[in-house]
């Protein structure tokens, strides 16, 4: 196990914060048809099945991975919400990413928001260096 790190923090808080949301979310939405038949979990996000099962998919990672690979998540859970997020403003009210995941409302917000923060522990977390045998 690393000891704590800015990587390891995002890894147990924006895991746990992704479980919620994505658990809390099917009780708001839980259609996993496409995206035109959306709801809005906590007021602001517009959410639908695949987003909550990805939400929660990619939360449970982060908590699986808290202990010794954390860095890795941070920098790969970073770049994909990073990616989506720019994705998701690219696109037009309404539409969706790939064809499921919504891209409205607060959706970018969060994943930009996420995405950075990731990546910013990933780069302050140095890199664990492989035990060396003395010779």
């Amino acid at each position: 196990m690393e000891p704590a790190s800015p990587a390891r923090l995002y890894a147990t808080a924006v895991g746990a914060l992704l479980v919620i949301l994505g658990i809390a979310g099917f009780f708001y939405g839980s259609d996993f048809g496409s995206p035109g038949t959306l709801d809005h979990t906590l007021g602001a996000l517009r959410t639908n099945g695949w987003l909550n099962l990805f939400w929660a998919a990619l939360g449970a990672i982060g908590l699986l991975t808290a202990g010794s690979f954390s860095r890795p998540y941070a920098l790969c859970a970073g770049l994909l919400l990073t990616v989506l997020g720019v994705w998701g403003l690219a696109l037009d009210p309404g539409s969706a990413i790939l064809g499921f995941l919504p891209a409205a409302g607060g959706n970018e917000a969060l994943n930009l928001t996420l995405g950075l923060l990731g990546l910013l522990a990933a780069a302050g977390t140095p890199r664990r260096l492989e035990a060396v045998a003395d010779a």
